[in-house]
């Protein structure tokens, strides 16, 4: 039983990495193949299943134009060949900090599935506008690293208007949390949150104590 905890700690990073792919590219697949840009289906009053789809930023946010998507997809490559060296440098350390390592894997991969999305998904599907997209069509919607990141996850806690006094907003919709995103995006959020918190003690050490003079 040791062994076995042993071998599995060893490979953590493999597992958050698998298990995160797995279920980001299962629900986007089953959106591509049920769903039109647009459709929604209402869970909760509070939780929404929404189909969009983003030109490849986290939660809906776009980065303009082709140039512009493969910058993106660059910088993306760039993130997560760092984070797979530095994972794998920290995880062979004698003695690990797990919150670390789970940290930068959970980062890790919600950009590979948001990478998968903008690298292969113009390739593999059609339009999903007016229609249900088809998988492996006679020609996909997009060039290599020209796809668009899928997203579901609608969360409208709170809607409301602005009180009238208020200024420049007065009277206007309120309506929080407006985003869309899809669960690679959650990866990351959870990933950053965990680190920020297991580095702490780098965040928030007090100040060295200068040398006392003689």
């Amino acid at each position: 039983m040791k062994s076995f905890f042993a071998w599995f700690g060893r490979h953590l990073p493999l597992w958050v990495v698998l298990l995160v792919l797995v279920l980001d590219q299962a629900s986007k697949f089953w959106i591509k193949l049920t769903m039109r840009i647009g459709d929604e289906i209402n869970v909760f009053s509070w939780f929404k299943i929404h189909f969009l789809e983003n030109e490849g930023m986290a939660f809906g946010f776009s980065f303009g134009g082709e140039g512009g998507k493969l910058l993106l997809s660059l910088i993306r490559l760039a993130a997560i060949g760092l984070l797979i060296w530095y994972i794998i440098k920290s995880n062979r350390k004698k003695r690990t900090n797990t919150a670390l390592i789970v940290s930068l894997s959970l980062i890790l991969a919600g950009a590979i599935g948001n990478m998968i999305d903008s690298a292969f998904y113009g390739l593999i599907f059609s339009e999903s506008y007016f229609h249900v997209a088809q998988l492996f069509p006679a020609e996909g919607y997009a060039p290599f690293l020209q796809g668009r990141v899928v997203d579901m996850l609608y969360f409208p806690l709170v809607h409301g208007f602005y009180p009238d006094w208020m200024p420049a907003v007065g009277g206007q919709e309120f309506l929080f949390f407006r985003p869309v995103f899809n669960i690679a995006d959650s990866a990351i959020t959870v990933g950053f949150v965990v680190f920020f918190i297991s580095q702490r003690d780098f965040w928030f050490s007090s100040k060295k104590k200068q040398p006392e003079r003689v």
